[in-house]
């Protein structure tokens, strides 16, 4: 096992990953830009090094900083967390050319993987349906390519995911307007302004699938998650099991992304995303090669740390459960991701310092966050305060648990969007699970025709 890792991301998942390193006797170093001098992963690391100014490309996504940083503290290895470098095979490359392990996959994975339009070429040779689009990332005939796809289609960035670098087309006369846009969001999130086209499937739900990898050659596939309740391709709400998948179903999904990291020859977590149409058809999306926002909903229902197993794998050890390829879970899981938006006014971006901050506790409640009283928040990053995860014996449990937390959920000084989370569990085809990618515009639609 290691000795020392450097975390190289910031906010909740960088207090999330020394957590864990802590409890197994690793030593962790956090770095920071200097808009980040008082989050709280530099307060809880046992070293901290600032790598930059504010903006991210001269902070975190620049990797000559963040190795200097490795290699002045002695770190054997580099935590990426997600978003930033998580899915940079670049980062990869450079922490293993200097000796470095890169808790993750490797670059040949990642660029397998990790770049979504060869991941979908990966997918089809393994036999996994996939949605219609483009083989490689579309160039200057742009044109042509998306004729060949079909309207209406989405624009996807190659290099990441998270819901940057997205864009829905429904006819040929938005296309350039819209593939410069959507070029410009991912090389500004990912350094890499390369898209391709998929044909874009009405009203899916958004279905994931955690799997791990050890070095030993054993795979696990974990209990899918439903992220359908999206905003803007951001997702809002996950939760573990799905409504919508049957045992199956779920056996279906499982054999689907074991193959993929099979392929691969993958070492270490990802996940694998589906798209579920509403006569039950799955087409493979895209394979997120770090860890997922949402990771919490599937540790809460498998009792796993699966940070805890990106190192197991990352340092050569097997996964601590590797009895078959399906792992067992148990009761329901919701996560709601807090975000720094005021709700009444079109989740418009709230910034300033938090004066109060009381979050929720009782049982079967979590809360990952960076968050604390008397905190400035940051102008310059990702807008997510906290995740507010919640487990009970059944999804309708879950559901009334997530109500009660939400109530007890006290922030100000900043706008928040707990309210936009509790008009979701009070609707009734939440309770219902009924559920897809449309969900939030339908919920929304009476409060924005009022307001016009």
């Amino acid at each position: 096992m290691f000795k020392k890792v450097l975390i190289a991301n910031r906010g909740e998942i960088a207090v999330r990953v020394i957590r864990t390193l802590r409890e197994m006797g690793v030593g962790s170093v956090a770095v920071y830009s200097e808009a980040d001098r008082s989050s709280l992963h530099v307060r809880l690391a046992d070293e901290a090094v600032c790598i930059g100014p504010a903006i991210a490309r001269e902070s975190y996504l620049s990797i000559p900083a963040i190795i200097a940083a490795a290699k002045v503290t002695g770190a054997d290895a580099i935590h990426p967390g997600y978003g930033f470098l998580s899915e940079n095979a670049d980062f990869s490359a450079a922490c293993r050319d200097n000796g470095i392990t890169f808790i993750g996959p490797s670059p040949k994975s990642i660029q397998q993987l990790g770049h979504k339009a060869e991941a979908r070429k990966v997918a089809m040779k393994a036999g996994v349906p996939v949605t219609p689009g483009t083989k490689d990332c579309v160039g200057k005939n742009f044109r042509t390519e998306a004729a060949k796809v079909g309207f209406p289609l989405m624009i996807k960035a190659a290099a990441g995911g998270g819901g940057k670098g997205i864009r829905i087309v429904r006819e040929e006369s938005q296309l350039e307007k819209e593939m410069t846009m959507a070029s410009s969001e991912a090389q500004a999130a990912f350094g890499n302004g390369e898209v391709y086209f998929e044909r874009y499937i009405e009203l899916p739900r958004h279905i994931e699938v955690q799997f791990a990898r050890d070095t030993h050659g054993h795979t696990l596939a974990f209990p899918e998650r439903d992220c359908s309740i999206q905003r803007r391709h951001q997702k809002l709400v996950e939760e573990s099991p799905s409504p919508a998948v049957d045992k199956k179903l779920r056996e279906k999904l499982e054999e689907a992304a074991v193959k993929l990291a099979d392929a691969a020859n993958y070492v270490g977590v990802g996940t694998v995303e589906f798209l579920l149409d509403q006569q039950g058809n799955f087409y493979f999306m895209e394979v997120n090669t770090r860890l997922q926002v949402e990771h919490p909903v599937t540790e809460y229902i498998t009792g796993f740390d699966l940070v805890r197993e990106q190192l197991l794998a990352a340092s050569g050890e097997s996964l601590l459960y590797t009895a078959s390829h399906s792992v067992p879970y148990r009761g329901h899981a919701i996560e709601h991701r807090v975000n720094a938006e005021d709700f009444s006014k079109n989740f418009a971006p709230s910034v300033g310092r938090v004066e109060e901050w009381l979050v929720p506790g009782g049982p079967g409640i979590r809360v990952d966050t960076h968050v604390y009283a008397g905190y400035n928040l940051p102008i310059y990053y990702d807008s997510m305060l906290a995740k507010l995860i919640v487990w009970d014996q059944t999804r309708e449990l879950a559901v009334a648990r997530s109500a009660r937390a939400l109530r007890d959920f006290q922030v100000s000084g900043i706008k928040t969007t707990i309210d936009a989370h509790s008009l979701i569990v009070r609707s009734e085809d939440f309770k219902a699970g009924k559920t897809d990618t449309g969900f939030m515009e339908r919920l929304l639609a009476p409060a924005e025709a009022a307001g016009k």
